[in-house]
């Protein structure tokens, strides 16, 4: 396990917590996951991931600076009118227009297509309830340069390379589903700290294509936020892909252990909404 030295945490003023992250232990990887049994011989899943302890701040300092095309990432708030996130038609009727309403706000799109989310609860996924899924623990981003102009070509049919002749972004909105949480929070990585040789290409295999993620590479130049003691009504939102290369394109994130969260802190839970946005054609300039 690597640490800061002490000169280096020393600079970093009190607002900020020692995380344990799991990077990709050697750049020089090609991960690759299977979503299915593999051929015999096959190895489910490759890779080797180390653990690396890195300050990460609080942004609560900064959240009126944060900017989506400069950090890639920013916190609005938004009320809901879901009342059971764990009810797929629900959220589905509510909350998919309420998301695509704010996005659509807060960037400026002109079209934003929201197309799939997941909840996450450890205690709910180990007990196989609700559909949830497990925090990932993992520093990793959700697209990569070939597979966000993919996702558009997957879901937008006929419209798709028209929409692609403009930029367009995919961007995740994450909240918690109950707050505060202080188990298991979301770290979020500036933009601004990342090369493109951090990312490295992760295979998904499914049974009928293959998929591409980014898994990240330990940089010591990463700076990391989280927002502490996150509530329900804070919504936190990640660019996971750009087109336009002069502005913020990936955000690596990754869920951590705080080590200030209280003993009996409940178990985070979470929801994530992606979405697909699109801008007019004068909005690279």
């Amino acid at each position: 396990m690597t640490t800061p030295s002490t000169e280096s945490t020393a600079a970093l003023g009190p607002d900020y917590v020692t995380g344990v992250l799991n990077y990709l232990a050697d750049r020089d990887q090609h991960p690759v996951s299977y979503n299915f049994k593999p051929p015999p011989g096959v190895p489910a899943r490759t890779g080797t991931y180390a653990k690396f302890t890195v300050p990460i701040h609080s942004a609560r300092a900064i959240l009126g600076q944060l900017s989506l095309d400069v950090q890639g990432f920013a916190v609005t708030r938004q009320n809901t009118a879901v009342e059971n996130f764990y009810d797929a038609d629900e959220v589905h009727r509510i909350y998919y227009p309420e998301v695509e309403r704010m996005v659509r706000e807060f960037t400026g799109a002109v079209k934003v297509h929201v197309f799939d989310h997941n909840v996450r609860s450890r205690p709910m996924a180990k007990r196989r309830e609700n559909g949830a899924q497990e925090p990932v623990k993992v520093a990793h981003n959700d697209y990569t340069l070939k597979s966000g102009p993919q996702r558009v070509r997957d879901l937008m049919g006929n419209e798709a390379e028209a929409l692609l002749k403009n930029r367009f972004a995919v961007i995740n909105v994450w909240r918690p589903i109950r707050g505060p949480v202080q188990e298991s929070p979301l770290a979020v990585c500036d933009a601004r700290s990342m090369v493109q040789d951090d990312f490295v290409k992760h295979v998904l295999k499914y049974r009928d294509r293959d998929g591409e993620v980014y898994s990240v590479a330990y940089n010591p130049n990463h700076r990391w936020y989280y927002v502490p003691n996150q509530q329900k009504d804070e919504v936190l939102l990640l660019k996971c892909y750009d087109s336009d290369g002069r502005r913020a394109r990936f955000t690596a994130h990754s869920a951590f252990e705080d080590p200030t969260s209280p003993p009996d802190a409940a178990p985070r839970e979470s929801v994530e909404v992606r979405t697909l946005v699109f801008f007019a054609p004068d909005a690279t300039t």
